[in-house]
């Protein structure tokens, strides 16, 4: 579900100019920033770092041999 909000335009510039970097949408770079502050106040003590790597292992396919269902 989609919802219409309104951000400051200089978060939307902040937004294009590292999502451009980074390959993604104005919309999911913000979401991608969201993701990580929300992890980031759920776990206080995980660094920037470490919660970026574990959302690009999230994004690895799986190997056969260790895939759970």
């Amino acid at each position: 579900m989609s919802v219409n909000v309104k951000l400051s335009e200089s978060l939307v510039d902040q937004a294009k100019q590292y999502g451009y970097v980074q390959h993604r949408s104005i919309p999911k770079q913000i979401e991608y920033w969201s993701q990580i502050g929300r992890i980031a106040e759920e776990n206080a003590d995980l660094s920037y770092a470490l919660i970026r790597d574990i959302l690009m292992a999230d994004q690895e396919e799986t190997v056969g041999e260790y895939e759970f269902n």
